[in-house]
């Protein structure tokens, strides 16, 4: 694709997000190295105070692509005054570079790049889960929410990892009518070459960040549930966040502490070999790129039938579970260990849907189509 620019002239586009951590991070990366390669120039904004090593290492790397630059500056988690700082630095950094398309991701990075001031770019939007997780009956979804719904004015273009988030957002927060657009998040041609398991892997692998969304707890209490029934199974979970302290202890609680081992963040691939069968016991998701990653690998999955899950897999796909079940979760588990190689097999014909219909080049194309479609609309 290079030096193609997706169908339309070359544009400026920002992309604004907070953290740079997890799949909002990895689809950001993506997209913006995507852009760049089709003749675009593309530059970025993103909190200076989270990520560290690794998002550093993955920012200099990306950095000689980007024409327009990467800046860092302080981005709170919650709304604060750091916020007025990093919409006023936005507005000041579109203006500079006369972006066409200014380009939100994630509920922080959304509400800077509809809220900066000075600048005539389109305004884009990808929620990626964020304060769609919220329910309006809660005193903090009802702030986030309202936040939400009084900046529907300002969007030029949603953009939607999954047509369940694009259902959840119309379900909250209304229709976005002829400006919203599904796009589905990709793999890349290096990541649908197989792994080669370890030499004594775990059961399974857990892969992803620390924190109760993600349902490690849930999956300590399936591990549990097996161990008092009589089957004895190991994992290893990859990854950190602020909920580690209190899921290593629940392991400890149920004198797991021989099957379950805690080992840090690694990368996806280098995580994939250490079990037999990836777990994703996640209580919400949107489109996560764990699931891509693990069926373009061909590692087989168990996963919760959450978000945009379904869409990846499909709808007969056997490894779906209901979240917060931990029995369900166990039977899940045991089941797929028991027939493994039946598994495998199966893992193989997921790894041919995803390379079909999972890519980073048309995750890329389409972001880009729909960037033109806006740009037409705000001139008819």
């Amino acid at each position: 694709m290079e030096g193609s620019t997706g169908g339309g002239r070359r544009l400026n586009i920002l992309h604004a997000l907070r953290a740079p951590v997890g799949g909002l991070f990895r689809h950001v990366v993506d997209l913006a190295r995507g852009q760049a390669a089709r003749g675009h120039r593309v530059g970025m904004v993103v909190d200076g105070t989270t990520g560290g090593a690794q998002a550093h290492a993955v920012l200099a790397d990306l950095a000689p692509t980007l024409s327009l630059g990467i800046s860092r500056l302080p981005m709170g988690r919650q709304i604060g005054l750091s916020d007025i700082a990093a919409v006023a630095h936005i507005g000041r950094r579109a203006a500079e570079v006369s972006a066409d398309v200014l380009h939100g991701h994630g509920a922080k990075g959304g509400a800077y790049a509809r809220l900066a001031p000075g600048t005539q770019a389109i305004r884009a939007y990808t929620p990626h889960g964020g304060s769609l997780h919220y329910r309006w009956r809660s005193p903090a979804g009802f702030l986030y929410l309202s936040l939400e719904r009084l900046m529907l004015r300002r969007t030029d273009l949603f953009l939607f990892e999954s047509a369940y988030g694009r259902g959840l957002f119309e379900a909250k927060l209304g229709r976005p009518g002829e400006r919203a657009r599904v796009v589905h998040n990709g793999v890349t041609p290096a990541e649908l070459e197989p792994i080669v398991p370890d030499p004594q892997p775990s059961d399974i692998v857990f892969v992803g960040e620390l924190r109760t969304l993600k349902g490690v707890d849930i999956l300590i209490e399936a591990i549990a549930f097996l161990k008092r029934n009589g089957r004895n199974i190991s994992a290893v979970i990859v990854g950190e966040g602020r909920d580690r302290t209190a899921f290593e202890a629940a392991a400890r609680a149920r004198a797991l502490a021989g099957e379950v081992k805690f080992v840090g963040a690694k990368p996806a691939r280098a995580a994939f070999p250490m079990g037999r069968l990836l777990v994703v016991p996640s209580r919400a998701e949107s489109l996560p790129y764990v699931v891509l990653e693990g069926a373009a690998a061909g590692i087989p999955i168990i996963a919760t039938r959450v978000g945009g899950i379904p869409e990846i897999v499909g709808p007969d796909f056997p490894g779906l579970v209901p979240p917060e079940d931990p029995v369900a979760l166990a039977q899940a588990i045991d089941l797929a260990l028991s027939e493994l190689a039946e598994r495998r097999a199966g893992a193989a014909a997921l790894t041919a849907r995803v390379r079909e219909g999972f890519s980073t080049d048309a995750m890329t194309d389409a972001v880009l189509a729909a960037y033109h479609d806006a740009l037409q609309r705000r001139r008819g």
